[in-house]
């Protein structure tokens, strides 16, 4: 047997464990990424600048959701290279809160408070601002406080002007206060975002003689015999064997493994032609974030859009119980400058950070080769709905707010025409898009848990040698960005499993 692990995807979390784990100078370490694999220094501009977000059609699986019940489908942007949606993303490096991770802990999660958590998230970060008990100083993935001056003046607007509505300012989301409003802390270094596979996989750490990464390998399905996992097979058919698998394909890609490996709903998987392995619960809890983008057309002389991201707001709706922030407006240039009548445009995005609504990840096809069926299921309980639309009318509110109001042509999106609840709702519901924070469709919790596929530790429930780390063993989504979390969950884990192969 050539490789001890084998790590199926070299995204947020994959490139972490590939990094971890072979430190350990005996293992052997295989990183499997379907994608391109860049030289740290050699990412095209499409994913290497922070201001591209999205990436392109070139480095994105392609998948886009069901219409479902908001009537339209909306494009689920994955990365599809090393350092897997980290290469895409705002590059925002915003922690989950202590009250996230309390809501885990009334889930029955252990090892995962906010006081034992934070450790990771420490030494994830080299931060050279913030206090010492908050912030780590020489971990791989730098973190940089965006400043004020550094805002275009519009981000500076809206920050002004949400402050003039009573709101504190933030300075250290990442400290211990965060209701309120101030610029992002962002993985970005000279306008460079700094992706998991540049943070992590630096050159002397692909120089190592016991790690290889493995570009261009799609991964189909995990080999198992009696009833544990000893390798994978790609799409190509090449057998790969192994003391041990590691899913780190995301929450949309690791799902669609176990289920094509015979690990998921039992009736599903005999209905596709596919024996059952183990009957989990895969698939069944997609948690994301819906996200409305309210536009503003910038005036003429205030049109700069460099840099793209940012400012934000983390807020409450009337019905969050007390501990909790569940509303983001996010300001960004996020946004094509040609679209809009002025040259220079800025978005006031309104996200539901805990939605209620949970969707579902199912095979389309036993062929890996088919897109998995995504089903977001937005705004699919009244609550829901209702804290949305108060979200947005908050972000109406600041876009009409000096000084922000002072800077901007006019409201494109949705247009002042639209006052009316019922005529913001529908909006809403037509131009509705995700955060792109997709979690939880194969989520942690104990063996007793109906919902959960894997125990605390991310190994699969019943099968052994068998992981999943990454976005989707979240129990819950967090209440912000995820990109954050889910590297801080692969530190977590990777520092507590002793042994791969139980």
């Amino acid at each position: 047997m050539e490789h001890d692990i084998v790590i199926v995807g070299g995204g947020s979390a994959g490139a972490v464990l590939a990094r971890r784990l072979s430190d350990v100078p005996h293992r052997r370490v295989l990183l499997l990424e379907a994608g391109l694999a860049y030289r740290p220094s050699g990412y095209p501009d499409a994913l290497a600048l922070a201001d591209n977000v999205g990436g392109d059609a070139a480095h994105d699986w392609g998948y886009k959701s069901e219409s479902g019940a908001i009537g339209h489908a909306i494009h689920a942007r994955r990365g599809r290279v090393l350092g897997g949606s980290s290469a895409i993303n705002a590059a925002v490096a915003m922690r989950a809160r202590a009250a996230d991770f309390d809501r885990w802990a009334r889930r029955g999660m252990t090892g995962w408070s906010a006081a034992e958590v934070l450790q990771s998230f420490r030494k994830l970060e080299s931060a050279p601002y913030g206090d010492d008990a908050w912030h780590g100083r020489d971990g791989p993935l730098p973190v940089r406080q965006m400043t004020a001056e550094a805002l275009t003046p519009s981000l500076r607007g809206f920050v002004d002007a949400t402050a003039a509505l009573g709101f504190e300012r933030i300075a250290d989301f990442n400290a211990d206060v965060q209701h309120g409003v101030g610029p992002y802390p962002l993985n970005v270094v000279d306008g460079v975002r700094q992706n998991t596979g540049i943070a992590y996989l630096t050159a002397d750490v692909r120089r190592r003689a016991n790690l290889e990464i493995r570009a261009e390998a799609e991964v189909d399905r995990v080999l198992l015999e009696g009833g544990r996992a000893c390798g994978v097979r790609l799409v190509d058919g090449t057998l790969i064997a192994a003391g041990a698998v590691v899913l780190s394909a995301g929450a949309y890609g690791s799902p669609a493994i176990l289920m094509r490996s015979g690990i998921g709903p039992a009736n599903d998987l005999r209905a596709l032609g596919i024996a059952p392995v183990a009957d989990l619960p895969v698939g069944r809890r997609l948690m994301d974030h819906p996200f409305y983008y309210n536009v503003y057309a910038l005036r003429r002389e205030f049109s700069a859009m460099t840099p793209a991201a940012g400012a934000i707001l983390w807020t409450r709706s009337q019905s969050a119980a007390p501990d909790e922030l569940d509303l983001h407006v996010s300001a960004t240039h996020i946004w094509d400058p040609a679209a809009s009548p002025t040259g220079g445009a800025i978005v006031l995005a309104t996200a539901l950070t805990l939605p209620e609504s949970t969707g579902t990840v199912r095979l389309a096809s036993p062929d890996p080769r088919v897109a998995p069926r995504i089903d977001f299921n937005f705004l699919s309980t009244a609550c829901d709905r209702r804290r949305l639309l108060e979200g947005v009318r908050l972000s109406r509110r600041i876009g009409s707010t000096a000084p922000f109001a002072n800077l901007v042509a006019h409201e494109m999106e949705p247009g002042r025409s639209v006052q009316t609840d019922a005529e913001l709702e529908a909006a809403i519901v037509a131009g509705l898009d995700t955060y792109q924070h997709a979690t939880s469709t194969a989520p942690m919790g104990a063996a007793g848990d109906p919902h959960a596929v894997v125990d605390t530790l991310g190994a699969v429930h019943g099968i052994g040698r068998l992981h999943v780390v990454d976005a989707s063993i979240l129990p819950e989504i967090p209440s912000v960005a995820t990109n954050l979390t889910t590297i801080m969950a692969a530190e977590h884990i990777a520092a507590r499993v002793t042994d791969w192969s139980r």
